[in-house]
């Protein structure tokens, strides 16, 4: 009881110093303030970038691999000019690969169409057409809010029934339950079963922004919009126990291998691309750049720990005398190193705080598209740094206190 006294006072004392002190007390905080924002803000933007990223790359699946022409990423020694000579990515293939694959849960052809007027009426709006096949929503998410998804048999006879995003519901209906009521799409009339929850504004949309995209049949895509042999996209989805999908993708190269008559020393003449990787140079890029925030901010904290111990060392010297007569009078040399302790880490935390409500009031601008978040962890990672610091800025000046002889303190002037 009498120990949690005696740092009860020392946390008093230490707050008097820093009030009667206040200009020394605010200069020696920028240093400190100025680490954190930068930290923690890098931290709280790269958070951000993260989570909106991936969010949208959650509408291209988990679990999936994607065979088509072009590959995601170039790599190797591969020429670049054999990639025009692949054969592109056909319905019959899909075909093929829908009846004979065994590792897949489900499997999809689809194509796009970008910049295609959907007409109701007077109301009109420029639109992204995607033609797919039923167990489309199995691949990716298509959050339904109104209506209903396809029907087997809505796919299989190309009927023209269309799900539609949040703005081109907004655009063409005015308000109204679009359920039910037909727009115009290239010419022909299309009924509405289903509007998708809106999604918002993303930095990127891959797969497309589904607040202005049309889903359709894809048959009916391909009587508007296909010639004799389109490129399409055949996404496929895998099972949770195929570890990194070694088994889905092995079956997927043999069977087109097969298809296309490639012989054993002919490489793939196709690409089978993974939501993951693009995921994983994300990943990297957002490494690099919590790295930057660390140095930068790091020089910033540096400065203002050098800063705090100083200040620390001048209050030492400043009251040395009352230190003589605190230590003559009975206090044990713990109460005189935590009374100049508690005052660098609470200096430092105001410091640590400051910069933390930068960051947060940095919150509330509109970047954009990107929905800047202050997280918990990031407050907290702040509070911890801040207390670091204040401990290793104040250790030394509160060890040099706490062993002086009172007898020579008391005659110090």
């Amino acid at each position: 009881m009498q120990f949690l006294r005696q740092v009860f006072e020392s946390f008093r004392f230490a707050w008097q110093a820093l009030r009667s002190n206040l200009l020394r007390t605010t200069l020696s905080l920028l240093g400190v303030t100025i680490g954190i924002f930068a930290i923690i803000a890098v931290f709280t933007l790269v958070d951000s970038l993260e989570r909106n990223i991936r969010t949208s790359l959650s509408f291209i699946g988990d679990k999936v691999v994607y065979v088509q022409k072009w590959p995601w990423s170039f790599g190797g020694e591969y020429q670049w000019w054999k990639y025009f000579q692949r054969p592109v990515s056909t319905y019959n293939e899909f075909r093929f690969l829908s009846d004979r694959l065994e590792t897949a849960q489900a499997i999809v052809a689809m194509d796009f169409k970008g910049r295609i007027t959907v007409k109701r009426g007077n109301n009109s709006m420029a639109s992204l057409i995607q033609g797919t096949t039923f167990d489309y929503n199995k691949i990716s998410d298509v959050p339904i809010e109104q209506g209903r998804y396809f029907t087997q048999q809505e796919i299989d006879v190309a009927r023209n029934v269309a799900i539609i995003g949040s703005d081109v519901s907004e655009n063409l209906f005015l308000g109204q339950d679009p359920v039910g009521k037909t727009f115009k799409l290239n010419g022909l009339n299309f009924t509405v079963i289903g509007v998708q929850r809106k999604k918002g504004e993303s930095i990127i949309n891959v797969g497309g922004n589904p607040d202005i995209k049309c889903l359709i049949p894809f048959g009916a895509f391909a009587k508007m919009f296909h010639s004799v042999n389109p490129d399409i996209d055949i996404a496929i989805k895998g099972y949770d126990d195929d570890e990194g999908l070694l088994e889905l993708e092995s079956e997927i190269r043999g069977l087109l291998r097969t298809r296309r008559g490639l012989r054993p020393s002919q490489d793939d003449n196709f690409a089978i691309n993974r939501p993951e990787a693009a995921a994983q140079a994300i990943s990297g890029l957002f490494a690099v750049l919590t790295i930057a925030g660390w140095v930068i901010g790091g020089f910033s904290i540096l400065i203002g720990g050098f800063g705090i111990a100083n200040i620390m060392f001048v209050s030492v010297k400043e009251r040395t005398n009352i230190i003589g007569i605190q230590k003559s009078l009975g206090a044990k040399n713990y109460f005189v190193l935590f009374q100049f302790l508690f005052e660098a880490v609470l200096l430092s935390l105001v410091g640590g705080l400051a910069g933390i409500l930068l960051v947060y009031l940095l919150s509330f601008m509109k970047l954009g598209s990107l929905d800047l978040q202050l997280t918990a962890n990031n407050i907290a990672l702040g509070l911890g740094v801040s207390s670091v610091i204040g401990i290793l800025s104040g250790i030394i000046p509160a060890f040099s206190a706490a062993r002086m002889d009172p007898v020579i303190a008391i005659r110090a002037k």
